[in-house]
């Protein structure tokens, strides 16, 4: 979890430094606003296509995680009914 806010405060220090270097540049204000705008955009996007891998890679591993407790789960139920088996088979000799 440190790896990702050291991640997420340099992306806001950066996008806060991008931010007021733009606002206090010397330019016409519809000129900045749109810099502010097409920033900020382009920030969102990168935010997103950071997610939205974040969320495959998750999604991904879940799907690895529950096919793998299957197997086992399905391991321990053939062992259980060999087992099983095994007993009977052990009663009735007796």
């Amino acid at each position: 979890m440190k790896t990702s806010n050291t991640i997420l405060g340099i992306l806001g220090a950066a996008a806060a430094g991008a931010f007021l270097g733009v606002l206090f540049a010397p330019d016409k204000g519809s000129n900045t606003r749109k810099k502010i705008s097409d920033k900020s955009k382009d920030y969102g996007d990168k935010a997103k296509a950071k997610f939205d891998g974040i969320v495959s890679t998750i999604s991904s591993n879940g799907k690895d995680i529950i096919e793998e407790g299957k197997a086992k789960f399905n391991q321990a139920k053939e062992d259980f009914n060999t087992i099983k088996d095994e007993a009977k088979t052990v009663k009735t000799n007796y």
